[in-house]
């Protein structure tokens, strides 16, 4: 992995978000009228821009999925961003990249203005140059348009650059324009989601991915 740039999707790749994200989803269900008790029924909301998820998942049409997303930013702005753990090691990772001289991003679909308050209170903003994500209107959930415009913006190689995240939606991101990805498996996405995506490399942990940018390239 000789990549110079490397970008990092957040939920599930940097930080484990599963509480914040699911009791968000709870609270504006529950807004709704509908009641769902079993938390783990709603971690399939995790990775992918949450309006199209109310739209998958509950057939909102899309009023009533922007209801939803108003709903779930009321809990998750206050408190949900902070129900949050960083993966172990990803402290000791972003440390040796940026020892190496590599330039690291974000590139998340969750809106920028949470994604910068998560990495600034759990301590890893420090290793990123930019932290790309979406605007509060929608723009740029999808993560082809997300990769896009941060190429673009920062003027930055496809070959020399690297996308790394644990859902198909980075790796269709990242191959939709001209980068290789890392799919990891310590996320939210199942071995056969990422492996029908073809990724040029495949991990099981953050010590895995740690190895892998360690060996001599």
């Amino acid at each position: 992995m000789h990549q110079q740039n490397i970008l990092f999707d957040l939920d599930g790749t940097l930080t484990d978000p599963r509480e914040g994200i699911t009791r968000s989803i709870q609270y504006a269900l529950a807004k709704l009228g509908i009641d769902e008790p079993d938390l783990t029924k709603l971690e399939h909301f995790i990775g992918p821009p949450l309006l199209q998820a109310f739209q998958q998942f509950y057939g909102f049409d899309e009023a009533k999925a922007w209801d939803a997303l108003n709903f779930y930013r009321e809990r998750f702005k206050v408190s949900g961003l902070y129900e949050n753990l960083v993966f172990d090691g990803i402290g000791a990772l972003l440390g040796d990249l940026q020892g190496q001289g590599r330039t690291l991003y974000i590139a998340t679909a969750k809106p920028w203005i949470y994604a910068r308050e998560i990495a600034r209170h759990f301590d890893f903003a420090k290793h990123f140059k930019v932290i790309y994500g979406s605007e509060l209107d929608g723009t740029r959930t999808n993560k082809v348009e997300l990769i896009r415009h941060l190429l673009d913006e920062e003027r930055l190689d496809p070959a020399q650059t690297l996308m790394i995240g644990d859902r198909k939606h980075d790796l269709i991101g990242a191959h939709s324009n001209g980068l290789q990805a890392v799919a990891v498996g310590y996320g939210f996405g199942s071995f056969e989601e990422l492996t029908a995506q073809a990724p040029a490399y495949h991990v099981a942990s953050v010590s895995e991915l740690h190895q892998a940018f360690l060996r001599p390239q």
